[in-house]
């Protein structure tokens, strides 16, 4: 059986043409139809000492049990889900840093709860594997990631789930247990845009859905 060719992404320097990675990824053609705000934001990449920053609410968490539970198992890897339903109103930020060897971005989210301290989520987007991008939490647990252009919005949909170990990845049945991931960023104009979480089980159907409104906010520096 012949081996797949991993995808290559180069790293491109800091300067006036930005960061290519997400559109060598998702293709010329569909990216010259997104919308020049949602470009514009996969394109910069942020110097050293820096990190983008989006600030906004949540507008809606809907949990099935199973995805609840899911959710809250899930903990003992970092919490990458959600972990509580009806919160809408609820502030949150997202911040997007670059990783010091350029070969990825740091992911970090946090999100407002009712009681006690916020949720906060970190993760690790890597341009690497088949794929070209994998995004890694807790203990190694990453899902290689296919991206897809469609109106007005660029989607991260999950491929394969394994375990990093090194240069090792062993496959685990994560869809079987979990479902199919899709991320979505929808422009919503005037500086805006909507961040979208669908987790969809083969046999539960729709278990976790959650949407968001962020605005842009300058670079900020990470040290003063």
């Amino acid at each position: 059986m012949r081996a797949r060719r991993q995808a290559r992404v180069s790293t491109p320097p800091i300067g006036p043409l930005g960061d290519i990675r997400f559109r060598q990824l998702v293709g010329a053609d569909a990216w010259d139809r997104l919308p020049d705000a949602v470009r514009r934001r996969f394109s910069h990449r942020s110097a050293a000492g820096e990190s983008c920053v989006y600030a906004g609410h949540i507008l809606e968490t809907r949990m099935t049990g199973f995805g609840l539970a899911m959710a809250h198992l899930l903990r003992i890897i970092g919490a990458p889900l959600p972990l509580e339903r009806g919160n809408a109103g609820a502030a949150a930020v997202v911040t997007v840093t670059e990783r010091p060897d350029g070969s990825g971005q740091f992911w970090t989210r946090e999100y407002v709860r009712r009681r006690g301290f916020p949720q906060v989520i970190h993760s690790t987007k890597r341009f690497a594997g088949v794929t070209g991008i994998e995004e890694t939490v807790g203990y190694g647990v990453t899902m290689s990631l296919r991206l897809q252009a469609r109106p007005g919005a660029l989607f991260f949909l999950s491929e394969q789930y394994f375990i990093r170990l090194g240069k090792m990845r062993l496959p685990i049945p994560g869809r079987l247990l979990l479902g199919d991931i899709a991320v979505g960023h929808v422009d919503r104009g005037e500086d805006a845009f909507e961040f979208t979480l669908e987790v969809v089980h083969p046999l539960l159907g729709c278990i976790i859905r959650q949407r968001a409104l962020f605005r842009d906010l300058l670079a900020a520096e990470t040290s003063e």
